[in-house]
């Protein structure tokens, strides 16, 4: 039996077969759970419904995590639809292109911050809380997608860092919050890998190249390991683990000083 058979899952945020959310829609989708998607615009509407097709996903609506009509209306489908939702994968995240190059004192504003965090951040929480009263009961679990940025200092990532942060600390409060109605909240931290979303970060290449020679697996993760890692998480095999960061990198977070001899 497929670990994941009868539970209900909504992913927020695929944008092309290459993006993480993919390849946990993948992973999700080959462990036996049903599928609902959003798509941000009409823009990539046609992707997200190929993507549905190929994952038997009957249920597709719009989500633009800045409108908060958007988000009640993903509520007010699923319960039409379902009733009852067992899983929240939320993978967001956006900042202005002028915000991730650079010295980040330079290239700091008061506009690219907020966006940073109202999109990467804050919509975690207003998903969770527009979607919630469909877990209770289920032993549900909410999921949601941040990087080593947030920890450490990470060469043109910027205000983006600050967000991931914030969604951090998002992710531990909420598992505070929901804990007590049975449902957890986790993150992962995937090392990078070559999606629509990273190409906006100035030498991405060069993060990758850097990361395949220093990390301990002297490797790049793929989308297909992060969707394998969330399948973990969103399951019941992960039912004792909740506010918790899952390093998906290769190891690279542990490496203080590469080898330099």
């Amino acid at each position: 039996m497929k670990f994941l058979s009868g539970k209900r899952a909504l992913i927020v945020g695929l944008a092309s077969q290459r993006s993480i959310a993919a390849g946990i829609g993948a992973a999700l989708h080959a462990a036996g759970a049903e599928l609902a998607l959003t798509y941000q615009n009409d823009k990539l509407k046609s992707r997200v419904e190929d993507m549905g097709a190929e994952w038997g996903a009957k249920v597709l609506m719009p989500c633009d995590v800045s409108q908060d009509d958007q988000i009640a209306g993903v509520y007010e489908t699923l319960n039409e639809a379902w009733g009852s939702l067992d899983i929240l994968v939320h993978s967001v995240a956006y900042a202005p292109a002028d915000q991730l190059e650079g010295d980040y004192l330079t290239h700091i504003n008061r506009e690219g911050f907020r966006i940073a965090h109202d999109i990467s951040a804050y919509s975690l929480g207003a998903l969770a809380k527009a979607c919630y009263p469909l877990m209770e009961g289920r032993k549900g679990s909410i999921l949601s997608l941040t990087y080593l940025g947030a920890e450490r200092v990470v060469t043109n990532y910027n205000v983006m860092g600050v967000a991931k942060a914030s969604l951090e600390a998002n992710i531990r409060y909420l598992a505070s919050s929901l804990g007590p109605k049975g449902i957890r909240v986790n993150g992962i931290s995937a090392g990078p890998i070559r999606t629509l979303a990273a190409s906006g970060i100035k030498d991405f290449r060069k993060m990758l190249d850097y990361n395949a020679k220093v990390s301990p697996l002297r490797e790049n993760i793929t989308i297909e390991q992060v969707g394998n890692a969330a399948a973990f998480l969103a399951s019941d095999l992960s039912s004792g683990i909740t506010g918790e960061i899952l390093h998906v990198d290769a190891g690279y977070h542990i490496v203080a000083t590469p080898d330099i001899a």
